[in-house]
């Protein structure tokens, strides 16, 4: 993703448009404001003003999900003129009116039920898609990443909090990334690692991963066990002793996230069917990740 866009979307999810318009954001990047969306047109798939809509979206989805404001304040908390805009933005991001949206604040298929952030993710044309998702199906940890003969999923954690990506692909130069986040700080790192997964700037287009700590567990694990299903199975098992419970995505075959690097390192493994030394690697790496030591792949 260019720089602009990239400088854009870190502006937007502070605010930037909160109390200005389009045009003061091209000024402050030095470009026009029709060189500025048609650059996020391209890039990113949205123009400023939807990202911001969106942003406001979000904060006001989290307003009514932490707290029991008015709807009508929480429309002028989030920056939106009316409670009727309110409304019409939040039924097309997540597709429920404010009351709807509240009603659900307990509900456990949140994630999957909202709408998600819509991104293009654009490339040359040197991308094969399907051999991409057979080579990521191969590596895939069960209940964390599920990959089918279209699309690639997989669970994320934000800042303490659960949620999903789904990857498909939009055209023969353009990935649909479909964002599923608790908020939108931090997007455009998101979208830089979800690129990463295919690989979209890497001439040599070795798939890779959403986190190099994972590449980091996989490698090990594979180290010692080349058969890739039985390797598959037992990170599967890892994140199924060791990983967070995501609530509400069993129909589309996530219901982990990939454990973290502190609570690996301080966790049984010793159950796991693997050699003495590789359960004392995976420990040493998860500590070495924890304390921020650690070389990733």
């Amino acid at each position: 993703m260019p720089e602009l866009v990239c400088r854009g979307v870190e502006l937007i999810a502070c605010g930037a448009l909160d109390d200005a318009t389009e045009s003061s954001l091209a000024g402050r990047l030095g470009v026009s404001p029709r060189h500025l969306r048609r650059m996020f047109l391209q890039h990113a798939g949205v123009t400023p003003d939807q990202l911001a809509r969106s942003r406001r979206a979000h904060f006001a989805r989290r307003l009514l999900d932490d707290t029991d404001l008015r709807i009508a304040d929480i429309a002028f908390a989030a920056g939106f003129g009316s409670v009727r805009q309110l409304n019409r933005v939040l039924m097309g991001t997540f597709h429920g009116a404010p009351r709807e949206l509240r009603a659900r604040r307990r509900v456990t298929d949140r994630l999957q039920a909202d709408g998600g952030l819509a991104l293009r993710l654009t490339h040359d044309k040197s991308l094969d898609f399907a051999t991409a998702l057979r080579h990521l199906a191969a590596r895939a940890t069960p209940t964390v990443e599920a990959v089918s003969c279209t699309s690639y999923r997989r669970t994320i954690l934000i800042d303490h909090d659960p949620g999903m990506i789904e990857i498909t692909q939009r055209s023969p130069t353009e990935l649909l990334l479909v964002a599923h986040l608790p908020r939108l700080n931090g997007l455009i790192h998101h979208v830089h690692r979800a690129r990463s997964i295919f690989a979209l700037d890497d001439s040599a287009r070795t798939c890779g991963s959403w986190d190099p700590f994972e590449v980091g567990v996989h490698d090990i694990v594979r180290a010692e066990v080349p058969d890739a299903a039985r390797a598959r199975a037992i990170l599967g098992d890892l994140a199924g002793r060791f990983g967070a419970v995501v609530p509400g995505l069993a129909p589309v075959g996530l219901t982990r996230m990939f454990p973290r690097p502190d609570v690996l390192a301080r966790a049984d493994l010793d159950a796991l069917p693997i050699p003495d030394a590789t359960v004392h690697a995976l420990r040493s790496f998860a500590q070495a990740a924890a304390d921020g030591s650690a070389t990733h792949r």
